[in-house]
């Protein structure tokens, strides 16, 4: 019981404390709540922090109390003191933990120092719970590259758009505003150049009828795969206020005058290309290592298969509108070479849905077998 609130705890910070994880943390006497607390950004004090001093400021004395938290205790000292020297000094009897540390160099630390001091620890309950609230940073944690979810509205029958480029809309304004929460969970939303010259996007999180972000929450980067260098100047993710958070990825041929007129308004990151197009196996150590836990991959669909070619995708958000626009040259939502044999495509696992208004929206993760060949090349 307690421990399930802690995750709920949790999960209030939702898309706000990147690159640290979700993490809420519950003080108990028995069946009696004392305090209470939870994450809130990188930076703030952690879970365990807040919850000693919500049950100090309501004179509700720690020692011999149980803590029951989300995620190991901490035992270095990062933005914050180790966590582990705050519940030793509390004072707790028993600490009752749902997952371990997800960093292979840290897990276990922390039960190790509470139960040398004497305090009981118990952990397991509701460890896979914890774990799926915070995939993205358990992924990043490990692997230093960025949890990759794909995301596409599309027709029933795998349509974006018409050939002339008609999309807007497909779906309903329900999928719209959970398309906008996606892109507050994640760190990044990931766009082809053919996108940001059919529709001039912005790619910020901001409110919709249906959603309304928190008042804080991490900056968010943008970022164009742009081979050629082609992002118009005068394009929103160029001159809006966000433009300090754009990220465009070129070639290693791009034109250099078009790469250093960019270079006065946004970052502009040079990678190695294969076909002359970025090498996105390149490119995910690369915002791995910037910071980027979570990339939001929205098309379109050349950008989409190759994502999912190269073995890069870790989770499907793919909405449904009860449309069909047929016609062999309309967009589809997953392009590009494809897969040679059902033996080589990607399996989906996990798959839930539920209903936005009339659209249907599916995620799933995804179990990739060995990439299709060398990665392919993207942006246009």
């Amino acid at each position: 019981m307690h421990l399930r609130e802690a995750i709920r705890l949790a999960r209030r910070a939702a898309g706000q404390t990147s690159p640290n994880p979700l993490v809420g943390a519950v003080l108990a006497r028995g069946s009696r709540v004392i305090g209470r607390g939870w994450h809130h950004r990188a930076g703030l004090p952690h879970a365990e922090i807040e919850a000693f001093r919500d049950a100090e400021a309501q004179g509700n004395p720690v020692r011999g109390a149980t803590l029951y938290v989300t995620l190991e205790p901490c035992s270095t000292h990062g933005r914050t003191p180790p966590c582990t020297d705050a519940v030793l000094r509390s004072g707790v009897r028993r600490v009752v933990v749902a997952a371990a540390d997800p960093n292979p160099r840290h897990a276990g630390r922390g039960f190790e120092l509470l139960r040398a001091a004497g305090i009981e620890v118990e952990h397991g309950r509701l460890a896979a719970e914890s774990a799926a609230m915070n995939e993205a940073f358990n992924h990043w944690i490990v692997e230093r590259t960025p949890f990759v979810t794909a995301k596409a509205a599309m027709t029933l029958d795998g349509k974006i758009a018409t050939a002339s480029g008609d999309s807007k809309w497909i779906t309903g304004p329900a999928s719209r505003a959970h398309a906008m929460r996606l892109r507050l969970l994640a760190d990044a939303t990931l766009v082809g150049i053919g996108t940001v010259l059919a529709d001039d996007p912005s790619l910020t999180v901001r409110a919709v009828p249906g959603f309304r972000p928190p008042r804080w929450f991490p900056e968010k980067r943008r970022i164009v795969l742009d081979s050629r260098a082609r992002t118009p100047l005068s394009g929103h993710l160029v001159q809006d206020e966000a433009r300090d958070r754009t990220l465009v990825v070129v070639g290693d041929a791009a034109p250099p005058r078009r790469v250093a007129a960019l270079r006065e308004r946004v970052s502009v990151l040079v990678a190695p290309t294969v076909d002359g197009r970025p090498d996105l196996r390149w490119l995910m150590p690369e915002l791995g290592r910037i910071g980027i836990t979570h990339l939001l991959v929205e098309g379109g669909g050349e950008v989409l298969g190759a994502f999912f070619e190269a073995g890069l995708v870790h989770r499907t958000a793919f909405f449904y509108a009860p449309k069909i626009l047929g016609g062999r040259d309309d967009r589809k939502a997953v392009a590009g070479g494809g897969f040679r044999s059902l033996a080589t495509a990607p399996v989906l696992e996990s798959v839930r849905s539920r209903r936005f208004g009339v659209d249907l929206f599916v995620t799933a993760r995804v179990r990739s077998p060995q990439a299709a060949g060398d990665a392919p090349p993207v942006g246009s």
